[in-house]
């Protein structure tokens, strides 16, 4: 079976990066002959694939971003057409492929969830924005194809906007959870990490240590986390932001305004952050918008009991006061809440349990498993 597989560009933190590595890993296993069609995927593992890159010129001056996804998005439609693939499967919004994979949700939901806490001049400039309106574009066209088989979705929060949406048949949504390796994330990291990181960012053993890993500090809710810090009743408590963004200073700055500095530490990008998942007692993850993120399955995995907001597909997995809560993100106050609820189950043997349980049926290769299954579905058709 040939396979091709598009994804623009590789970014060593992303949870669709590795989605990809895992997902080629399990088709070179199974014989599949498989191409990734990308525009840079430097500093990737190279091994079990074939690389076609396509990189076409772009007006950076005039086009922009809209322009460079265009000019990929041709590219890559080219070569599906010419590779004689017996499937695509495309991580971008590219119209003619077989299987999409929804990886970053539904790009008219992430407006519609982004513009609440946007002010008017802002929603306007967004509605009007190049890049925004060909993405939609893209994404409507793309879901309308007749060639289109089979959406994946890595929770049913993302099915169920793809069916509201744009009411592709469901018969089409197959809901793939992303898979976390329950071996290298566990239980054990903290008697293995947590004196040792504790100690050395002078973070007392018996502080609460509330953890968020994710960048993109607007969309995975960073301000309203910081301003929900401010509120909270258990003063003792630390807060860990491990991530990468181009606003990590003003982020450092607004918390240094609400004179949080003692209490929060911005760690920036880390290549291995379990240390910190040993290092916790909690995750917190109030996010804008989030389809399915590897971190809250990987503080599941460690036995971090999760906060989250109703806009992260990682919210069906939350037992209500067992292994977390759920909370709005734009409710600072709510919030504020909750991280006192999430500092309180610090030490609680029975919430982190729960939190483990989560992860467990959510391997590696179960995930791969159901890949498969859909590539010979697909496959035969």
């Amino acid at each position: 079976m040939k396979i091709a597989i598009i994804r623009q560009r590789y970014n060593p933190f992303g949870g669709a990066e590795r989605f990809v590595e895992r997902a080629l890993g399990a088709l070179a296993g199974e014989g599949a002959e498989v191409t990734l069609i990308t525009r840079n995927w430097d500093g990737a593992p190279r091994e079990g694939f074939r690389q076609i890159t396509c990189d076409p010129a772009y007006s950076r001056l005039l086009g922009g971003r809209a322009a460079r996804d265009r000019s990929f998005a041709e590219a890559a439609q080219a070569e599906m057409a010419r590779g004689g693939f017996d499937i695509t499967q495309s991580h971008e919004r590219i119209p003619g492929c077989m299987i999409f994979r929804a990886g970053d949700g539904v790009h008219a939901a992430w407006l519609d969830h982004r513009g609440r806490i946007l002010g008017p001049l802002q929603r306007l400039t967004q509605r009007w924005s190049p890049y925004h309106r060909y993405v939609m574009g893209a994404e409507k066209a793309m879901f309308e194809h007749p060639a289109l088989q089979a959406v994946i979705c890595n929770s049913q929060m993302v099915a169920d906007e793809v069916s509201r949406y744009y009411r592709v048949e469901r018969s089409k949504l197959q809901v793939i959870y992303n898979g976390v390796d329950t071996e290298i994330f566990h239980p054990g990291l903290a008697d293995e990490f947590r004196r040792s990181v504790r100690a050395a960012n002078g973070i007392p053993d018996e502080a609460p240590l509330l953890l968020l890993v994710g960048s993109g500090f607007e969309r995975k809710g960073v301000p309203q986390l910081l301003r929900a810090a401010v509120r909270m009743q258990r003063t003792d408590a630390r807060i860990v932001i491990v991530g990468a963004d181009r606003k990590l200073k003003s982020m450092q700055k607004l918390s240094e305004l609400l004179r949080l500095s003692r209490r929060v530490l911005f760690t920036g990008p880390l290549k291995d952050v379990r240390p910190w998942y040993g290092a916790a007692d909690g995750f917190v993850l109030p996010t804008l918008y989030d389809p399915c993120p590897n971190a809250a399955l990987e503080a599941f995995a460690c036995g971090l009991p999760v906060v989250t907001s109703t806009t992260c597909g990682a919210q069906e997995w939350v037992s209500s006061g067992e292994n977390g809560w759920v909370v709005d993100a734009v409710d600072i106050d709510a919030l504020a809440r909750r991280l006192d609820d999430l500092a309180g189950l610090a030490g609680n043997a029975m919430a982190r349990n729960a939190a483990r349980a989560v992860a467990e049926p959510l391997t590696l290769p179960a995930m791969a498993d159901r890949l498969l299954a859909l590539y010979r579905t697909v496959g035969r058709r």
